[in-house]
């Protein structure tokens, strides 16, 4: 429990770094980083003996496989997937991503119909549809991956908490390290796109994922993404 606990902390301070209000939560988040940090602060060109991504760092993701590599994405192919998600409406996205992420948080420690604690997963992903214009509502859903090896994962206690399935699908992927902010995943994600439509590909360009695989305290090869979706 206390390693589950662990890594759930890991991924809230992931958010509130990228909310900007990290600091103020610091000396109570090492609390919570014990012996098992240097377990997951592993060097992504080593790879783990699990098979999974490096990235992943041992948790549970999201079965896929690689369809093509280009010189800046990569195409995969995922299977359908189950996640626990929530949505917002809202300009902030610092401010929709740190409610967002506590809702989702407590989900997994408990807050569902079972009383069921939950081990952390690895990607937290967000889909971002911008709002028609600069003063306008963006509409943000952020989720957990559940791993197949909850069978039947228990329902949400909160109505606002949902769980959701993403179908077989292909996504075009671009992969950046450091410490990702808001404006890094923007002109990535617009980079990206750019690319896409140069190359004649198609996809659904209303819309597209965000996804997060580090703690904060990981200082050396970092792993982000932005996902945009086939048709």
């Amino acid at each position: 429990m206390q390693r589950t606990i662990s890594v759930a902390f890991f991924f809230l301070s992931l958010s509130l770094a990228q909310a900007g209000i990290f600091d103020e939560i610091a000396d109570q988040a090492l609390k919570f980083v014990p012996k098992y940090a240097p377990k997951f602060i592993k060097n992504v060109e080593t790879g783990t003996s699990s098979g999974k991504p490096a990235f992943c760092n041992d948790l549970d993701c999201p079965q896929y496989t690689v369809v093509k590599k280009e010189k800046d994405y990569e195409v995969r192919k995922y299977v359908k997937t189950t996640w626990v998600s929530t949505s917002m409406n809202g300009i902030s996205y610092d401010e929709s991503i740190y409610k967002m992420f506590m809702k989702l948080f407590n989900y997994i420690q408990g807050d569902n119909v079972a009383d069921e604690k939950i081990a952390m997963t690895a990607p937290v992903i967000n889909r971002l549809i911008p709002g028609p214009g600069p003063a306008c509502e963006n509409n943000f859903t952020m989720s957990f991956f559940m791993s197949p090896k909850i069978k039947d994962p228990p329902k949400p206690k909160k109505k606002d908490v949902f769980l959701s399935t993403l179908p077989e699908l292909t996504a075009y992927v671009s992969s950046f390290g450091g410490f990702a902010t808001e404006t890094d995943d923007i002109q990535k994600a617009a980079k990206l796109a750019q690319i896409l439509k140069d190359a004649g590909v198609s996809f659904y360009e209303d819309f597209y994922y965000t996804a997060g695989y580090d703690s904060p305290f990981k200082l050396l090869n970092r792993h982000n993404e932005v996902w945009f979706i086939g048709k």
